[in-house]
């Protein structure tokens, strides 16, 4: 299993929690569109599923990630 990434532990502490941050902000975003009867992929979702990707690039599987 790849280590998270990040040169000390702040930067490794820093990409889980912006990989929380980003997954926080994709299910929020998840339920709203839900609530007004969204049923397609919007831009905004897009973008948001793209950041939460590119998060998780940088953080172990035990994490949450993809590494």
């Amino acid at each position: 299993m790849a280590r998270t990434e990040g040169k000390n532990r702040a930067e490794r502490r820093a990409n889980v929690k912006a990989l929380r941050e980003a997954d926080a902000a994709l299910h929020a975003n998840q339920r709203r569109e839900e609530a007004a009867g969204v049923d397609h992929e919007t831009p905004e979702y897009l973008r948001l599923n793209g950041a939460a990707n590119k998060a998780a690039d940088k953080v172990s599987r035990w994490r949450g990630g993809n590494r």
